[in-house]
């Protein structure tokens, strides 16, 4: 399997295979402001790093290229699209993987999709599945052409509570079941302790332990988890994650 380094180490050791699948899907998922999109433009700063041209689809109108260029990704290189529909978004995602000139495209997000009747609608009206058809339509649509072009797609993806769930586990992604079993590498993200500075600002938080969970993967041995450091303003710390490799390696 020919893969794409997640621009960062320890992800790349969960991962298993040292990055990414090329030609196949990802979704990253997990509560909001958890750092699932810092995950996703680390992989952007690494495809164009690499000589590779990247595309982000922000339906969440919400990316911030001060943030995204303090992760290395070079703005002026990036495609990005900010779509009116989840209709014109998993277009435009479809002709750039077609086109077959992309490395990777990241769709953030995927609960941000919203189907064009339901936007067109009126506040009350029932849209049930309309979102989950969408994905479906989309992803046996994308599936085959991701895996010709060599692509890389990373679905960023939000949870929800299911209401009146009494047993198991209540969470879940929203967009119905076909990113769930198309993706050949799922990764749940979520922020634990927050970091505190050192001298001046020992009182302020400057980031976030976060866990990575590879909890979906068809190219290596799942459930492995990576613990980095994303600190506020600049991503994923290279030093944080150094260090605990050789901690862990007994270096």
């Amino acid at each position: 399997v020919q893969v794409m380094s997640s621009g960062s180490l320890a992800l790349d050791i969960a991962l298993g295979a040292g990055g990414y699948p090329k030609g196949r899907i990802i979704e990253i998922y997990g509560p909001e402001s958890s750092g699932k999109t810092t995950v996703a433009l680390h992989a952007v700063a690494q495809a164009q790093k690499e000589g590779g041209i990247a595309a982000f689809i922000d339906a969440e109108h919400a990316l911030d290229p001060a943030y995204a260029a303090a992760l290395g990704v070079n703005i002026d290189e990036l495609l990005l699209s900010q779509p009116d529909s989840g209709e014109q978004g998993l277009e435009i995602a479809g002709k750039l993987i077609d086109s077959g000139a992309v490395d990777l495209v990241v769709i953030d997000s995927v609960a941000a999709l919203v189907p064009r009747a339901e936007i067109d609608g009126d506040i009350g009206d029932s849209h049930v599945g309309l979102q989950a058809r969408m994905m479906s339509q989309a992803m046996r649509k994308l599936g085959a052409s991701i895996n010709k072009t060599k692509t890389i797609a990373i679905f960023i993806n939000q949870l929800r509570e299911k209401v009146g769930v009494m047993f198991g586990n209540p969470e879940t992604t929203p967009g119905g079941r076909a990113l769930k079993f198309y993706a050949s590498v799922r990764l749940d993200v979520r922020g634990s302790t927050q970091i505190k500075g050192t001298g001046d600002q020992k009182d302020t938080n400057v980031g976030k332990e976060t866990k990575i969970k590879v909890v979906k993967n068809k190219v290596a041995p799942p459930f492995k988890e990576a613990l980095v450091e994303i600190m506020y303003g600049e991503g994923i710390s290279r030093t944080g994650e150094l260090l605990k490799i050789a901690s862990d390696l007994d270096i």
